[in-house]
């Protein structure tokens, strides 16, 4: 940590943890009751977008008010997920790596380049 400000994903997940056990949260915290919340979060950020075209989100984004609603939608889904890794001793370090490696395998450069993923457009 440099200062008090947590730098890596570890240190954040430590103070969330903290803040938690400080509440006496840890009842609560189950990975059920947190998946469940990820997703009402991801909700409440989709709300932020809702009837929205791209030209108004560009226009949205410019706006102070919608930005700072926008991170804290952010943080919370954020909040839960790392709570919800934490809680079922999964490193979301690892997990994202991992992924990505699985990624790179499944949609190669050479087929995918410029291409959205889709399971119609998928190479035979």
């Amino acid at each position: 940590m440099v200062g008090d400000k947590p730098q890596t994903l570890t240190e954040i997940t430590a103070m969330i943890r903290e803040f938690v056990r400080e509440r006496d949260w840890e009842q609560y915290n189950r990975p059920l009751n947190l998946a469940i919340s990820t997703s009402i979060e991801v909700g409440e950020l989709l709300e932020l977008f809702q009837w929205k075209t791209d030209a108004d989100v560009e226009e949205a984004l410019k706006d102070g008010q919608f930005r700072d609603a926008l991170a804290s939608e952010i943080a919370d889904v954020l909040v839960y997920l790392l709570r919800v890794a934490d809680t079922t001793g999964i490193d979301p370090t690892e997990a994202v790596i991992e992924k990505m490696k699985k990624n790179s395998e499944k949609y190669p450069v050479d087929y995918w380049e410029g291409r959205a993923p889709s399971k119609f457009n998928r190479p035979e």
